[in-house]
């Protein structure tokens, strides 16, 4: 969701009043009721009007909604089977069909800043913490992972990496780590997390550095393996390949600062790259910029190119970007 959508949703938040809105927040997930939270702090003062326009356009959006199909669970299968393929489509199928009941405890590290979650699982064994951090999103099990020394950092990704799948039994086990009971049944099917796809995810987004460890470790254990891994990486390089309008769709979100501080450690490739899909004024003015801005710490550089990542992510969720894979013709 865009600025422009936060902040109509916050303003539909407070106008439902405290217990209204505290009923829609319990159906959010932590990044979102971050997101609308930080967005309402923000808004010390709203106009009659814009209060108006927003009200306007839920009531319309809302008097619009119908009954679109009867069975919403085999719409999605087949939506998403037929837009991303079996293989891609049955792992995000898992984790929408999952619910909360199987991994109660577990959804509530979702809750937790990372150094609180890398505290409660640093004494746990690594495989025990590659099946916990599987279901954290991306982001979140890299800064976990940060928070802890690099030879646990490499085994728990090593067996992030092998990691084919969780049998219902063992989700029960992971709950008990977490201190929670497990509520409601057994699944007859174990869920598709983890694997290679999941660890290249998680190392894309712990800078360059703590991957070149990783990926280190991990080849000297098993080549192939390691291989694999790369194959499935998009790094902040890869920008080179994404097409012009998918360039133009990331300019559009991404703040002059940031892109400022990101190129400063971007090839010549990519900058030339950058400063085709602008305007020439714009283009010339980021030059300077880039010129005339002195060193720049290489974490600083690093934590900008990640946002930057995290961007193309989300537009190559919704469609906007096409990003082509590090070691062969899938598209991610």
């Amino acid at each position: 969701m865009d600025d422009t959508g936060l902040e109509n949703a916050a303003i539909l938040l407070m106008s439902l009043g405290e217990e209204e809105a505290a009923g829609v927040f319990k159906h959010l997930t932590p990044k979102e009721v971050q997101g609308l939270g930080e967005t309402i702090q923000k808004m010390k003062s709203i106009s009659r009007e814009r209060v108006d326009g927003v009200l306007e356009m839920f009531n319309n959006s809302a008097a619009d909604q119908s009954m679109l199909v009867s069975d919403t669970d085999e719409y999605v299968k087949s939506v998403l089977r037929k837009a991303l393929g079996d293989d891609k489509a049955n792992l995000l199928i898992d984790r929408i069909m999952q619910g909360g009941g199987d991994t109660a405890g577990i959804e509530s590290l979702k809750w937790m800043d990372p150094t609180s979650v890398g505290e409660l699982l640093r004494i746990e064994h690594p495989q025990i913490v590659a099946a916990i951090l599987v279901h954290l999103d991306f982001d979140h099990a890299a800064d976990v992972l940060k928070t802890f020394s690099e030879r646990q950092r490499n085994e728990v990704l090593v067996r992030v990496a092998t990691l084919d799948g969780i049998q219902p039994s063992a989700l029960k086990d992971l709950n008990e780590v977490m201190g929670r009971v497990l509520a409601g049944g057994e699944r007859t099917r174990k869920t598709t997390l983890g694997g290679v796809k999941a660890a290249a995810e998680m190392i894309n987004l712990m800078g360059t550095s703590v991957e070149t460890a990783v990926l280190d470790y991990i080849r000297e254990a098993d080549n192939d393996l390691a291989q694999k891994i790369m194959d499935n990486m998009f790094t902040f390089d890869d920008l080179e390949k994404i097409d012009d309008k998918g360039i133009q769709a990331l300019l559009k979100e991404v703040q002059s600062e940031s892109l400022v501080i990101a190129l400063k450690g971007a090839t010549p490739e990519m900058r030339e790259k950058v400063f085709k899909n602008m305007s020439t004024r714009a283009a010339e003015t980021l030059r300077e910029d880039l010129e005339s801005r002195g060193p720049v710490r290489v974490s600083e550089v690093e934590a900008e190119q990640k946002e930057m990542l995290k961007v193309v992510r989300r537009l190559a969720d919704e469609g906007q970007i096409v990003l082509s894979g590090g070691g062969d013709d899938d598209f991610l």
